[in-house]
């Protein structure tokens, strides 16, 4: 082949070439055999292997369905709560302190004992070398029951030492410390749930009687007292408590799970299933989705109060929604039908 021709040749196949690369994309893409449906959810995958919700397909073109839980929004009441520890000790009661210093050499009582004001409880040796031997008797300043102590007998005391503490009455308290954030909501008549170890399998009903006006500069709390609003022989001071305490109440207000708040382009909703028209109208399991903005309020127990976007009446989607866009088309396979 001489050079005139070979050049011919060349040019001529270049063309082929570049008409090849202007025809065939287009005709494979004419064919369904480039991408997949437009505007599909990013990362969906078609759960229905493909198919359209009837089964078929339309022009071509495959329609993703995806499967969703969902739950009915609704109108409850909400009962807000902060949980705290406490301990349960008695109504009143009084440290026992001995009138002068040195050994304790006899108590009169134990852990547990009653008492009656005025009876001897303890004697403690005052004296000392080269002092004449005489004992100081000490006296219980109030009746009641040793709820804590005695110390040991051979103990030296001072007359700041708690010898033992008397509980006057068989009335119990529950004392608690509640945070410095917290005690806005602090008032007396707050109702409480209370668990024991003791009891892990009931619960016990308390009330606020006294709120302490000030704030411990050292812990940042303010200490509360609660009653039982029924005696129960089987609680003890000394014990441990576990309580809700019960603050505000949101009654009559919208509300969904948790779960189903989602965000979308920076914006906070939910999606709520709609019925679509030309897609199985047949089949009440089936619909599509549109995407609410909303604004959430307090969350309680895995209930969220939506404050505006919803009137109380969607079926918002709960397991699901993180592939789906507005408009995608769904299937319920659980929860509100």
């Amino acid at each position: 082949m001489n050079s005139k021709k070979k050049a011919v040749f060349i040019v001529g196949l270049t063309a082929l070439i570049a008409v090849g690369f202007i025809f065939v994309p287009s005709l494979l893409a004419e064919k369904g055999g480039a991408g997949g449906p437009q505007g599909g959810p990013p990362g969906g995958v078609p759960l229905d292997g493909g198919m359209g919700m009837n089964g078929g397909r339309a022009g071509g073109k495959t329609a993703s369905v995806f499967s969703v839980r969902t739950a009915q929004s609704d109108h409850k009441t909400l009962q807000a709560y902060i949980e705290i520890n406490g301990n349960i000790v008695a109504e009143q009661q009084v440290s026992v302190v001995p009138d002068a210093a040195g050994k304790l050499v006899s108590l009169e009582v134990q852990l547990g004992s009653s008492v009656r004001k005025g009876q001897i409880i303890a004697q403690v040796d005052p004296s000392r070398p080269g002092t004449s031997y005489s004992l100081s008797p000490v006296s219980a300043p109030i009746a009641g029951i040793v709820v804590s102590g005695p110390v040991a007998i051979g103990s030296t005391v001072t007359t700041g030492t708690s010898i033992m503490t008397i509980a006057a009455s068989n009335i119990i308290q529950i004392e608690a410390n509640i945070p410095e954030r917290e005690i806005g909501q602090l008032k007396t008549g707050l109702k409480a749930i209370v668990t024991l170890e003791a009891f892990p399998v009931e619960s016990f009903n308390a009330t606020i009687t006294q709120v302490s006006p000030v704030v411990d500069p050292v812990s940042r709390t303010k200490r509360i007292i609660l009653n039982f609003d029924r005696r129960d022989s089987r609680i003890n001071p000394g014990m441990f408590a576990r309580m809700k305490l019960k603050t505000r109440v949101y009654a009559n207000v919208i509300s969904i799970p948790s779960e189903a708040l989602t965000e979308f382009r920076g914006i906070n909703g939910v999606y709520i299933v709609e019925a679509s028209v030309g897609i199985n109208t047949n089949n009440t399991n089936t619909g599509v989705v549109r995407f609410i903005e909303v604004e959430s309020g307090v969350s309680v127990d895995g209930e969220t109060e939506i404050r505006s976007g919803l009137t109380g009446n969607e079926k918002v989607v709960i397991q699901g929604q993180q592939f789906l866009t507005d408009g995608a088309a769904v299937r319920i396979i659980g929860g509100a039908q």
